[in-house]
C-alpha cells in the first residue's frame, strides 16, 4: 500500500505540475516579481524614515539638555556669587547628571547614524537592482511575446497547432464524405445500366419479365381477333375503313 500511494502521490504531483506551467504566464510572473521587488524598496525606505525620525527626537533631546547644562551652569555661578555654595553644588550635580546623560545620546545618535547610512546604502543596491530588473524582464517578455508569435505563426503554417489540427480533421471528414457520396453515385448509375433496379410504378404488383412479355403477348392476339372479326362483318372494300380514318385524321 505505501508503494501504490507514493506512485499516487508522484502522478498527482506530476499532473498539478503540469498543469500550472500550461497556466503559468511568463509576463505575469515577471510583473509579480518586480512588483515584490518595488514593496520591498517601499520597507526599506520606511525603515530610513523611521532611523532618522529616532535620531532627529534624540538630537533635539541633546539641544535641550544643552540649554539646561548652560543654565544650570549660570545658577551655579550666580549661587556662588551670592555665597550660596549648597546651591551652587546642586546646580552643578545637576549639571553633571545631564552631561551623562547627553553621553549616552551622542552615543545613540551616533549608532542610528550608522545604521541610516547603512540602510541607504541598502536602498541605493536595492534601487538599481530593481531598475536592471526592470530592464530585463521588459526585454524577456518582449522575447517571449516574439517567440510565442513565431511559435503561433510557425503551427498555423505547418499545421501541428491544435486549432489547425481541427480544422485538418474537419477537412478530411468533408473530403471522405464527399469520396464516399461519389462513390454510391456512381454505383447507383452502374447498377441503373444494368437494369438491377425494377421500375417503382411496379412494385407492388407481383410481375415480373416474363409476366410482363406473356401479358403484352396476350394483349395483341386479342387486339388481332377484334380486327379480324371487324373485317367479316364489314365484308369486301373493308380497306375503306383505313381510308376514312386518314382522311378523319388529315
Amino acid at each position: 500500500m505505501a508503494g501504490i500511494s507514493g506512485r499516487m502521490s508522484t502522478v498527482i504531483k506530476a499532473k498539478i505540475s503540469k498543469l500550472l506551467d500550461r497556466a503559468e504566464d511568463p509576463a505575469e510572473t515577471l510583473d509579480y516579481s518586480y512588483q515584490k521587488q518595488i514593496e520591498l524598496l517601499q520597507n526599506v525606505k520606511k525603515g530610513i524614515a523611521d532611523v532618522v525620525t529616532s535620531k532627529k527626537r534624540l538630537q533635539l533631546q541633546t539641544q535641550k539638555m544643552e540649554q539646561d547644562v548652560v543654565k544650570l551652569d549660570t545658577q551655579a555661578r550666580q549661587a556662588l556669587s551670592q555665597n550660596r555654595e549648597d546651591l551652587a553644588r546642586m546646580a552643578l550635580e545637576r549639571k553633571t547628571l545631564i552631561q551623562t546623560e547627553m553621553q549616552s545620546l551622542d552615543t545613540q545618535i551616533a549608532e542610528l547614524e550608522k545604521q541610516q547610512e547603512q540602510l541607504t546604502e541598502n536602498e541605493k543596491k536595492l534601487r538599481r537592482k530593481i531598475e536592471s530588473f526592470r530592464t530585463k524582464k521588459e526585454v524577456i517578455k518582449a522575447q517571449y511575446s516574439a517567440a510565442e508569435a513565431q511559435v503561433q505563426i510557425s503551427e498555423a503554417a505547418t499545421g501541428v497547432g491544435e486549432e489547425m489540427a481541427d480544422v485538418g480533421l474537419a477537412m478530411q471528414r468533408a473530403v471522405d464524405k464527399t469520396e464516399e457520396m461519389r462513390a454510391r453515385g456512381a454505383a447507383v448509375e452502374e447498377l441503373e445500366r444494368a437494369g438491377t433496379f425494377e421500375d417503382l410504378t411496379q412494385l407492388g404488383s407481383g410481375e415480373d419479365e416474363i409476366d410482363r412479355e406473356l401479358k403484352q403477348l396476350t394483349t395483341s392476339s386479342d387486339v388481332d381477333a377484334e380486327l379480324a372479326k371487324m373485317k367479316a362483318e364489314l365484308g369486301p372494300g373493308s380497306g375503306g375503313g383505313q381510308t376514312a380514318i386518314e382522311g378523319g385524321e388529315r
